[in-house]
């Protein structure tokens, strides 16, 4: 049995993979092991539409069962930015770094109290005739003006999550996977996903 993981970012397939370990009997596959594969624009306004866009698209294509994330940083007192242009927040082919950076100057013109934001993850589960199911999952915290840790990848090093004192990219991978939006959003799929591979 195979199941894709409908990106090429390193990090999340990382990530995904580690989750998805306790699969027995089960590749996890990604986009990189399809590279004639052309994904289609994210043309959704929310984490929601832009999951199921690249989850069915690739379904089809593919003809195997796909999971899909679309995640985020959302920032209520910047109207909800970065959001689902979190990955392309400072231009189309922005680094992570650029993103931060973009993301600093406008914190910096906020209160204390306003910098606090919070990762979004939707994960959507398809097979080739369509969306089994789609899951959301949050992580609330603060954000930081100085980036700390090397580790995590995106907005991970500015985002400390409440009760941990630490940022996403200060934490060991098992404590960020034991806590991220991403692990949320993927318990919540977890029975459908065994549906999908017994």
């Amino acid at each position: 049995m195979e199941i894709v993981i409908a990106t090429t970012n390193l990090h999340k397939i990382m990530e995904l993979r580690t989750m998805l370990k306790p699969l027995v009997q089960v590749d996890i596959l990604s986009l990189r092991d399809f590279p004639s594969y052309v994904p289609p624009e994210e043309t959704g306004s929310t984490f929601e539409e832009n999951a199921k866009i690249k989850a069915l698209n690739a379904a089809k294509v593919l003809g195997k069962i796909v999971l899909a994330d679309d995640s985020g940083l959302v920032v209520p007192a910047l109207h909800g930015e970065p959001g689902v242009i979190s990955a392309r927040y400072a231009g189309e082919n922005a680094s992570d770094a650029e993103n931060r950076s973009k993301l600093v100057d406008k914190l910096k013109k906020l209160k204390e109290s306003e910098r606090t934001g919070y990762f979004e993850c939707v994960l959507a589960l398809a097979k080739p005739d369509g969306i089994v199911k789609t899951c959301s999952g949050t992580c609330e915290g603060i954000l930081l003006l100085e980036e700390r840790g090397r580790n995590g990848f995106g907005y991970d090093s500015l985002f400390v999550k409440y009760d941990y004192g630490k940022t996403f990219a200060e934490l060991d991978e098992a404590t960020k996977n034991r806590i991220s939006h991403r692990r949320k959003a993927l318990d919540k799929l977890s029975n459908a996903l065994q549906a999908c591979i017994t």
